[in-house]
């Protein structure tokens, strides 16, 4: 894992490059449509710090890049490697996640086999299906939380997860950072 000040740096550098092309697309733009453009580059600039390494990272290209014109900020902010990183996630999202999910499966269901033999208290069968239901529910949340999560298993998913909050904190650190000085310049 990189260090979050290079981190920050990578997105800096990117989200200002993908300002710039927005502003220099569109002279009149309205309040939308600039909430728009700052998402989007600010999400594509994140991504792209990632490199790619990560599934939500792909998962935000990808789905940057659905529309036309996103397309080719998309691309506009990637430069060349934007064609791969968008084929990246085409292609990673399937036959690998979907094989550990069936071993994942496979374990689950030999656990209940040996949790089917075993004797438990009323009490305590009632309190370990209670938490496994919360578990479960908690899971589907972050899972749709997470860009790209609903292909994860519970493992890549944590990994991802914490990731992705490395990941936003730098997002927001040089956010902050931004309104700051704009705010002292605007003082001065």
């Amino acid at each position: 894992m990189r260090s979050p000040g290079s981190l920050k740096q990578e997105f800096l550098k990117k989200w200002i490059m993908g300002l710039q092309r927005c502003s220099s697309s569109k002279n009149s733009m309205s309040v939308l449509d600039r909430k728009k453009a700052i998402k989007l580059s600010a999400d594509i600039a994140m991504a792209s710090a990632r490199k790619g390494t990560t599934c939500w990272s792909r998962a935000l290209i990808a789905s940057a890049s659905k529309g036309a014109s996103d397309k080719h900020l998309v691309e506009q902010i990637l430069g060349p490697e934007s064609e791969r990183l968008i084929l990246m996630k085409k292609f990673s999202t399937g036959a690998l996640v979907c094989s550990k999910r069936i071993r994942s499966k496979k374990i689950l269901k030999r656990s209940c086999g040996i949790r089917r033999t075993r004797k438990c208290a009323p009490q305590a069968a009632l309190a370990s299906s209670i938490a496994k239901r919360l578990v479960r529910k908690r899971t589907q949340v972050l899972k749709r939380l997470i860009p790209g999560g609903e292909f994860m298993n519970e493992v890549s998913l944590i990994e991802e997860t914490l990731d992705y909050i490395i990941s936003l904190r730098a997002q927001v650190d040089v956010m902050r950072s931004l309104a700051s000085a704009s705010e002292l310049m605007n003082h001065n």
